[in-house]
């Protein structure tokens, strides 16, 4: 498995499986704010990323595939980029042509808030706002996994 390590953030608690996914409010890239909260009925996948990460580069095509292929059956992918600066991600998120909404945690808030000590990190949550799978770094292969897992919970 690969880690991006760099980020220097006090430990919290975190998140687990069979828990509420904690509620954040955050900029979207694009224009706005969306909360999570809003995405109660949809199964959800919060991943967190950051361009100085090589493994979330090789991980963001894969995820905008599953995106692509399931949103329409009611798959939401929030992908939140933990980059000091948004222009970054954003330049980024534009240069691979993401279409679902990359949001932005200036204050890292969220992403202490979610325990992601290594990039990328990916939660699964399912319609009824209960996280249900935990990702930490990137393999090769790995979108497997995700798909089966975005299959199964979306056919609850």
């Amino acid at each position: 498995m690969v880690l991006c390590l760099g980020m220097a953030l006090p430990a919290t608690a975190g998140v687990s499986p069979a828990q509420p996914a904690p509620d954040f409010t955050l900029r979207n890239l694009a224009g706005g704010n969306l909360r999570l909260a809003e995405q109660r009925g949809q199964v959800v996948m919060v991943n967190f990323w950051a361009t100085w990460c090589g493994p979330c580069r090789v991980e963001l095509p894969h995820l905008e595939r599953l995106y692509t292929r399931y949103r329409s059956a009611g798959f939401v992918l929030l992908g939140v980029n933990v980059d000091d600066q948004a222009a970054a991600g954003l330049q980024m998120a534009q240069r691979m042509g993401l279409s679902f909404p990359v949001l932005h945690d200036a204050d890292k808030a969220v992403t202490r808030r979610y325990d992601v000590g290594a990039m990328p990190g990916t939660v699964l949550i399912d319609r009824d706002g209960t996280v249900r799978h935990l990702h930490r770094g990137y393999r090769d292969g790995m979108e497997r996994q995700y798909e089966e897992q975005i299959r199964a919970l979306l056919k609850e």
